[in-house]
């Protein structure tokens, strides 16, 4: 039985597309998103077991499709996914379809679903509207498998799949919180584009010698505390110029932040904010990088930062002792 590493993740899983399917009646978190399923007979001969994060599967005979059929067991009251920028973590069993064997057990690193959609946009299309919480069961057609991960797995070029999937973890694309008033002048302004990535309009003013944090958007999730390891996307500017040092919407993921590894003004911005906050923070040079430069930032900057907080990572899971 194949064991998925973090590290190999996306390079070992398959996918489902959204083909033949129907709206389905189970509630989704988002009231904009429709989650659809199959109501294939194929999907009966499979029998799913197991705990929450455990899922297992057994088949009464084997499974053949020509298009990718799925179906949800359970459906979570969590957040739904509504984009493929948003990052999951999910747990997955996967069978071969003529045999039955179980192939991969594991759990995923987080990713987001787009990036699962590079070798498998079977998968991109089986999330969608997913929530948060939900265990999914799908038959899985061959062209809906990348040659590499049949290969890896040892299926046949034609071989069905099984996926059982528990999506436990899903997270914002972007802040989602309530917009909020914002006192003071000489503050920089902020536009956003469609999909939530900010614009940062610098006044043509002295830079602050303090530190000054804004809550743009209050969000009502988890509050992050200094132990947290906080996944954001964020962009930062120059006070001085109004140019773009660092940008984790133009890298194109999100970032995973403990606020001890961070600048200490970027730490107190983000201390005591809740999930879907999004907050400005202008950080003087103390509280920044000082008199040292740092890449593209010249020392003494005073850095303009906008923050959307998306979620919060669990502890990893302490080694076990020999």
């Amino acid at each position: 039985m194949r064991q998925i590493s973090a590290a190999v993740a996306v390079l070992g899983l398959s996918a489902f597309a959204l083909v033949g399917c129907a709206a389905s009646g189970s509630a989704s978190a988002d009231p904009g998103c429709d989650r659809v399923v199959s109501d294939s007979s194929a999907l009966d001969l499979i029998d799913v077991s197991g705990p929450e994060g455990e899922p297992a599967a057994t088949t009464t005979a084997p499974v053949y499709v020509d298009e990718t059929v799925w179906t949800d067991l359970e459906v979570g009251s969590g957040p739904a996914v509504t984009t493929r920028a948003q990052d999951v973590q999910f747990t997955t069993t996967i069978l071969g379809g003529a045999t039955g064997q179980t192939l991969v057990t594991s759990g995923t690193q987080i990713t987001s679903v787009e990036t699962w959609s590079q070798y498998y946009e079977g998968i991109a299309k089986m999330l969608q509207c997913a929530t948060e919480g939900s265990r999914i069961v799908g038959a899985v057609a061959a062209e809906d498998l990348a040659p590499e991960a049949a290969q890896s797995m040892g299926l046949g070029e034609n071989d069905s799949a099984i996926f059982v999937v528990d999506l436990q973890k899903v997270y914002l694309p972007a802040a989602n919180g309530a917009p909020q008033y914002v006192e003071g002048s000489g503050i920089p302004s902020v536009v956003l584009d469609t999909a939530g990535r900010p614009g940062i309009i610098v006044p043509e003013a002295e830079a602050p010698e303090d530190l000054i944090v804004k809550t743009l958007k209050k969000g009502d999730g988890e509050v992050v505390d200094s132990d947290a390891t906080v996944r954001v996307h964020y962009t930062g500017v120059l006070w001085e110029t109004g140019e773009v040092f660092d940008s984790s919407w133009e890298k194109g993921a999100s970032a995973a932040l403990s606020l001890d590894g961070v600048v200490p003004g970027f730490a107190q911005a983000l201390d005591g904010q809740t999930v879907g906050s999004q907050v400005l923070a202008v950080i003087p040079p103390d509280l920044g990088y000082g008199d040292q430069a740092q890449g593209t930032i010249p020392a003494g900057s005073t850095l303009v930062f906008v923050i959307d907080i998306l979620g919060i990572d669990e502890p990893a899971a302490a080694a076990p002792t020999p």
